[in-house]
């Protein structure tokens, strides 16, 4: 079966590699929220288009979207259940005790408090999984509308 025939889900090895690989490069860029998430999905459509050679309908787009935006908040959760795990047990608790006293922006107290409640992490995670995916399925029926008019073949060729 031709990568362009198959159906946009985890059964896909194409849409998974483009969609793993655009997630860590955004996870990386994030110092750049919400326009990260935008970007990933938007280039996961936009990978997919140019490495099948098949543009994507509006529902398969938001497919992409969704996926690429689903790996990369496994990769925020871990890295950041990581630094919660780190600070909360190791021998750093006294050091992260005196960043919270010491902390002068109101903000940046807040966060460290929370890191230290997991009933406020466990809503700061579900928060990021709904911004994460949501952004990320935007910018992949963005990606499917944009990055399909661009140069769409003689016969139309959208898939399911």
């Amino acid at each position: 079966m031709a990568p362009d025939a198959l159906p946009m889900n985890f059964r896909n090895a194409v849409a998974m590699r483009i969609a793993l690989l655009v997630a860590v490069v955004a996870t990386v860029l994030s110092f750049l929220p919400y326009v990260n998430w935008l970007a990933a999905g938007y280039f996961a459509v936009f990978l997919y288009r140019r490495r099948t050679g098949c543009p994507l309908n509006l529902g398969s787009g938001v497919r992409m979207g969704w996926i690429t935006g689903l790996l990369m908040f496994v990769i925020v959760a871990i890295l950041f259940t990581g630094c919660v795990v780190f600070f909360n047990v190791s021998g750093n608790a006294e050091m992260f005790q005196t960043l919270v006293k010491n902390a002068s922006d109101p903000k940046v107290k807040e966060m460290l408090k929370i890191f230290q409640n997991g009933p406020e992490i466990a809503i700061l995670l579900a928060q990021l999984f709904f911004f994460i995916t949501c952004f990320s399925m935007i910018g992949g029926a963005l990606g499917a509308k944009l990055a399909g008019r661009a140069s769409r073949p003689p016969g139309g060729g959208n898939i399911v």
